[in-house]
């Protein structure tokens, strides 16, 4: 009796008091309790809430930052699985994912956009189904190289049959595939619409015939996030809209040195014009107004022909290509040129005064009843066909051609 004494004294001064209780009896339990002056009744098991035996890890951590788009999350469980596993971004919306075996792990399916707050929550149930939670809030990483496709045509626009939709990005695009997913182009009515990519910067939209009058187009640019080439984030998510007007189609004849204009089918007017002469003959093809400038100079330094011309204020100017043919108005050749001989630098000329500011002319006319979008199509010239990434000149592919650019196919 006296040996047990002593060892449960030598166990007091060791291990203090708590050691000590757990190693008593029930009955000297309740006297040491009486003793001490606490209520008299012994702590039940019960009254303490049960602990899951599941540990849950999060990766990353709360309040990681500069977290990657991918391999930089995911969840974990020990003697337990789990239940469930939501990750949100900062607008609520969930990022997809899939539990590992025997719902051990949990990783997203999805890339996570770049400078964006998310939230990681995850349940797991040990083997006597008490619940083990884990949460954590992350920030991911803020890109250094971003790009931007700059489009055409404008938000709120009204065009001509013959527009596509076009994006120039400023950096080279290397994954098309994923950029051409997170552009669409809707119209309604509706008619299928693909891309086409022209090289690794430049990204066209259009039907496989012209637009219909009234047709309502719908751009939508969900680049944020989009990794275009390796290390190169895109920036953009936005809308644009546009509205397809009334179909007019003008035919440039550079054998008649006339130029057809039709609306609608319906001949509005036939003008004299002035192709392009010797040695510079124009294009030949299918064409679209892109731009439109009451006057503008034209210097043939621009379009790589020396110091041929000069010419500070052409009116009524109308580009066709992005290499430098213009329907516009010409005011330094005799009007007896027009409809008769072709001596342009490759351009269509009409009959127009200087300035820019007469509508009774030809080419004030032709300027006062056309819009960008138009469609100018030249035939009968001796010139190059026009290269179809020559402005928006795609339509003269193929619908067969023009889908197979399609990095989607």
């Amino acid at each position: 009796m006296g040996r047990s004494n002593r060892v449960r004294r030598s166990g007091l001064r060791r291990s203090g008091l708590r050691g000590a209780v757990l190693g008593l009896s029930a009955g000297a339990l309740a006297l040491l309790t009486a003793c001490g002056g606490g209520t008299g009744r012994a702590p039940s098991a019960d009254s303490a809430p049960a602990v899951s035996a599941a540990v849950v890890t999060l990766t990353p951590g709360d309040g990681a930052a500069q977290v990657p788009a991918e391999g930089g999350v995911g969840v974990g469980v020990v003697s337990g699985k789990l239940t469930e596993v939501r990750l949100r971004d900062d607008r609520g919306d969930e990022v997809p994912g899939a539990l590992g075996a025997d719902a051990a792990s949990w990783k997203p399916t999805a890339r996570l956009l770049p400078e964006t707050r998310y939230t990681l929550d995850a349940i797991a149930t040990d083997g006597n189904g008490l619940q083990a939670a884990k949460h954590a809030v992350f920030t991911t990483f803020v890109p250094t190289d971003t790009f931007i496709g700059f489009y055409t045509p404008e938000d709120g626009a009204t065009v001509g049959v013959g527009m596509e939709v076009s994006l120039r990005f400023n950096r080279p695009i290397a994954d098309r595939a994923a950029v051409q997913r997170a552009v669409t182009v809707t119209a309604n009515p509706s008619v299928p619409v693909v891309g086409h990519w022209f090289g690794d910067r430049r990204l066209d939209f259009r039907p496989q015939n012209y637009w219909q009058p009234g047709t309502r187009v719908v751009l939508a640019l969900n680049l944020k996030g989009v990794e275009g080439a390796p290390g190169v984030y895109g920036t953009q998510q936005k809308k644009v809209s546009f509205t397809i007007g009334r179909a007019q189609i003008s035919t440039a004849d550079t054998v008649a040195d006339t130029l057809t204009v039709r609306r609608g089918g319906q001949l509005l007017r036939t003008l004299p014009i002035s192709a392009g002469g010797p040695g510079h003959a124009s294009y030949d093809g299918i064409m679209v107004i892109s731009e439109m400038y009451q006057v503008t100079r034209m210097n043939s330094q621009s379009v790589g022909l020396g110091s041929e011309y000069d010419i500070p204020a052409v009116p009524h100017a109308m580009r066709l290509t992005d290499s430098g043919t213009f329907v516009h108005g010409v005011y330094w050749r005799p009007a007896s040129v027009f409809g008769s001989q072709n001596t342009s630098h490759g351009c269509i000329g009409l009959h127009d005064v200087k300035g820019g500011t007469s509508d009774s002319t030809p080419a004030g006319w032709l300027f006062d009843h056309s819009m960008i979008g138009d469609v100018v199509r030249v035939t009968g010239s001796s010139g190059d066909s026009v290269a179809p990434d020559n402005g928006l000149s795609g339509w003269n592919l193929s619908w067969a051609r023009w889908t197979a650019g399609s990095a989607l196919r």
